[in-house]
């Protein structure tokens, strides 16, 4: 899903260019947007639907949940769901074979490891499953909004079925991939020798840490924010 002027056309080209490599065989490649500008060709754009709730939570992550109404046009089935800025490391084929009884699988929110929380940067959903998480939404969402504050909280939190990845798959930049405090500041953040893909929630983007730049609005976080060049990042982030 791509919508507002964060992510540029070629966050869309990318990660297409990093599914084909990572994936056998015929592949269909969606993108909701409100913004079909510089998109490649083999991308399948359609419009990006709303959410009826209150400004600007319909323009944040809850906007996500979209995904989740009994039907979606022209789509059926299972699929796979990739945040924009996600980076593909290793083969995806796995990520549609694994546990394919089951409806929701998602990846572990790695900030609150085993609270039964997912993060939904990385997602396998089944078209129309579990509707009540799209039709509570409207009418519910003050109360909603209060409980969870974060749309994979409200998700994790209501959804009848859910089971994680294997933890190797799916793995936080910041988290499994940058050296602890002090040591980030001379050696370069690694990639885990067994991730398929490393999300990056927040910032930096992967235009960033590639640079080796982590933005902080206040000065005294960039002594323990910071990161040195994720030179790697290039070698799986291009069209």
């Amino acid at each position: 899903m791509k919508w507002g002027p964060l992510y540029p056309a070629d966050y869309v080209n990318k990660l297409y260019g990093m599914v084909r490599r990572n994936t056998e065989g015929p592949l269909r490649f969606v993108c909701m947007t409100d913004d079909v500008q510089g998109v490649r060709e083999e991308v399948e754009c359609m419009p990006c639907p709303e959410v009826d709730v209150p400004p600007p939570r319909n323009r944040t992550g809850w906007r996500k949940i979209a995904v989740w109404a009994k039907e979606l046009p022209g789509m059926e089935g299972d699929w796979l769901f990739l945040d924009l800025d996600v980076i593909v490391t290793g083969s995806l084929d796995v990520f549609f074979d694994y546990e394919p009884q089951v409806s929701f699988i998602v990846m572990q929110n790695w900030t609150q490891p085993g609270k039964g929380i997912g993060n939904t940067s990385v997602f396998r959903f089944r078209v129309g499953a579990h509707p009540y998480i799209y039709d509570r939404l409207a009418p519910e969402f003050p109360e909603i909004y209060r409980q969870y504050r974060i749309e994979q909280t409200y998700i994790s939190r209501t959804v009848s079925e859910m089971k994680f990845w294997p933890d190797a798959w799916c793995v936080l930049f910041k988290t499994h991939c940058v050296p602890p405090m002090p040591q980030r500041w001379w050696k370069a953040p690694v990639l885990p020798a067994m991730a398929r893909v490393v999300a990056f929630p927040g910032v930096p983007n992967p235009h960033e840490a590639v640079q080796g730049l982590w933005p902080v609005k206040k000065w005294y976080k960039k002594f323990y924010k910071h990161i040195r060049p994720a030179t790697w990042i290039s070698d799986y982030w291009k069209a």
